[in-house]
């Protein structure tokens, strides 16, 4: 059977996002919006109001400068609870609803590419992002039998409200050159990504891990010298 391009439309499904007032939560509640869900920011009164939530994007979230040596418990806890936590409640919540009601749904969850790679001065942030990941794949295999995807997206660098607010002439120079698409990426394009994942388009995929990152993590640590143009690995 040819595929369906109506597949990837959202109509009649109640999403929720996390952090979606700025940023690349708000670019994907957008996104969602624009494919035909009706998105809501209040899990409380979601499904009193619109219906049994079907797709969850998990995407609050949260670093500061953390080196490992000078790592608090309450640093550590902090940033535990701002990206790890919440993943695992607002999982629990929504896909109970799902299970009960038996609708079946798409959980997606915003990691980062810090969470497979080094990142000095991260470590706790770095972590929690990992912990995503693997949360990720152990809730797929879980809560495949009721019909719900898990999913996660990882970016890497991403244009948003914040990061123009640190620089607002534009992105910093350079900010592209460890990136093989030499540009940062946009929260439309995270949007992309998610509203593919949340629709029926991607019915078959769980337990993945996206890398909306330009092709850096595939890179693993290649580049384009910014002044030849020549593949270079480390120090160029």
């Amino acid at each position: 059977m040819a595929i369906d391009p109506s597949g990837i439309l959202l109509t009649g499904r109640v999403a929720v996002v996390t952090g979606g007032g700025a940023g690349i939560g708000l670019g994907i509640a957008s996104g969602l919006a624009a494919f035909g869900a009706a998105v809501a920011a209040a899990l409380d009164r979601t499904a009193a109001e619109l219906g049994t939530v079907t797709v969850l994007v998990n995407n609050a979230g949260g670093t500061f400068s953390s080196p490992l040596q000078d790592t608090s418990e309450n640093a550590w806890d902090a940033l535990y609870k701002a990206n790890l936590r919440h993943v695992l409640l607002c999982t629990q919540r929504v896909a109970g609803q799902m299970v009960d009601t038996g609708v079946g749904g798409s959980v997606i969850s915003v990691t980062s590419i810090e969470g497979v790679r080094a990142a000095p001065g991260y470590a706790a942030y770095a972590a929690a992002k990992a912990g995503v990941i693997n949360y990720t794949r152990t809730a797929a295999f879980e809560l495949a039998p009721h019909g719900i995807r898990v999913n996660a997206l990882a970016p890497d660098v991403i244009v948003t409200e914040g990061l123009m607010a640190l620089s607002p002439a534009g992105p910093p120079a350079g900010i592209g050159d460890a990136i093989p698409m030499g540009r940062p990426g946009s929260d439309d394009e995270m949007a992309g990504a998610a509203v593919f994942l949340a629709s029926d388009l991607a019915s078959y995929i769980t337990g993945q891990t996206l890398h909306v990152d330009g092709g850096t993590h595939a890179a693993g640590g290649w580049y384009r010298h910014p002044r030849t143009g020549a593949a270079t690995l480390g120090p160029g």
